[in-house]
């Protein structure tokens, strides 16, 4: 393989050898909740404000089953300050995207993104 050959990615196989499962059928991995792209550029736009303004400084990004989670962190050793979520399930509901507080109190949720995230944009932190 030279450079300029493009790499071929083939999703692994969930099963045996093959990924057949019992009688045949083939086994899928059960889907992932994930960020899109414009969804993380606009947690990123926030998220580089508040970093710029010293009051954020770690994240961590969590994706499974139920939910994508945007961990934001105040030092990297501490727990989250704020959690953004993305839980298709609620969609029609509440809406998919919500923002949570350390304390598990959810700050705002709605279908919106940007909106959701401009609860958090707005605030300060005040120290102790």
């Amino acid at each position: 393989m030279n450079e300029s050959e493009p790499i071929r990615l083939r999703p692994r196989n969930a099963g045996g050898s093959f990924g057949a499962g019992a009688l045949g059928t083939q086994r899928r991995a059960p889907p992932t909740t994930a960020f899109s792209r414009d969804e993380l550029d606009a947690i990123l736009a926030v998220y580089a404000r508040k970093v710029a303004a010293g009051e954020w400084r770690d994240y961590a990004l969590e994706m499974g089953r139920e939910k994508a989670v945007f961990s934001i962190f105040r030092r990297s050793s501490e727990f989250p300050l704020y959690r953004v979520e993305k839980n298709p399930k609620l969609a029609r509901k509440q809406g998919a995207y919500s923002v949570v507080a350390a304390t598990g109190l959810i700050v705002k949720r709605g279908p919106d993104l940007r909106r959701v995230l401009a609860a958090i944009d707005g605030m300060r932190l005040v120290d102790r």
